[in-house]
């Protein structure tokens, strides 16, 4: 067996998820206690802080496993994509809850805290983010933290979107952040996980993980609508053979750009690109 890989493994030398025993060597293992993420959004990061590096973000609904807490921070592993970090245990909700029902499909959401539109938000829902609905009344998802939602905004676990390009292309003009994952805020690999799991297809966290586990490899000049392109440390969505979309660093957004430009402004910084994977 080869390492395991400190993004996805909870262990550290004084406490380790017991499902690691005999894999990984800490003082005492446990069993890790299940919740759900009860803010729109929160930051999972390296280390118990606030000023901790942005490892990645976790969603409100998304479940999560915590394995310790100290000083208001739990240290937990997300569901969703299994990274493991430090998040604000305020920001978790105390028990699981009832099953998700929803998920947004809405670029972005509010909550309100009775069924008006005129009321104060009372949080934003992103893209992806998780929800129980447990009554409609009119236009609006009446959810089992008592918040409200519009409905229009929310689609039944199972109801998906078909094209992951075109997902994509509604974050055009988010600005780009290491380690989001929201509409607020995102990176290349996020918009990547986001518009696939929309279309309802689980995709790691991380470029490298991406590269690795998901379709076939084809060639360059065969790329087309739906493909991923690969460079180190970085992916783009493919929206025709002449054009790319993703989060960058040179645009600090979701920005489309012509595939030759990208390629040969890519290749000015010293990387090639490293594989163009098809889906399916």
């Amino acid at each position: 067996m080869g390492p395991l890989d400190p993004r996805l493994t909870p262990a550290r030398p004084d406490v380790a998820a017991a499902h690691l025993k005999g894999q990984v060597e800490a003082l005492r293992f446990v069993a890790g206690e299940r919740r759900r993420v009860a803010v729109g959004h929160v930051g999972i990061r390296r280390a118990p802080g606030p000023d901790a590096p942005l490892e990645t973000e976790a969603l409100f609904g998304e479940e999560v496993t915590v394995y310790d807490e100290l000083e208001g921070w739990s240290w937990l592993q997300l569901a969703t994509d299994g990274y493991v970090g430090y998040a604000p245990s305020a920001a978790l909700s105390g028990e699981l809850g009832p099953g998700v029902t929803h998920r947004v499909a809405a670029l972005r959401t509010l909550l309100f805290p009775i069924p008006s539109i005129k009321a104060p938000p009372v949080d934003a829902l992103s893209m992806n983010a998780l929800a129980s609905v447990v009554e409609t009344e009119g236009r609006f998802a009446v959810l089992d933290t008592g918040a409200y939602a519009i409905a229009a905004h929310l689609a039944p676990l199972g109801t998906l979107e078909t094209d992951p390009v075109a997902v994509a292309e509604r974050f055009i003009g988010a600005p780009y952040l290491w380690g989001g994952r929201t509409s607020l805020g995102l990176d290349c690999s996020a918009l990547v996980q986001l518009s696939l799991a929309a279309c309802g297809v689980k995709a790691p966290r991380d470029t490298d993980m991406q590269e690795a586990a998901l379709g076939k490899a084809v060639p360059l000049e065969e790329a087309r609508r739906g493909d991923l392109m690969f460079w180190k440390g970085h992916v783009a969505l493919v929206r025709d053979a002449a054009s790319i979309v993703h989060a960058n660093a040179h645009a600090m957004a979701v920005a489309p750009e012509p595939l030759d430009a990208a390629v040969a402004r890519i290749r000015a910084a010293g990387d090639e690109v490293s594989s163009v994977r098809r889906l399916g």
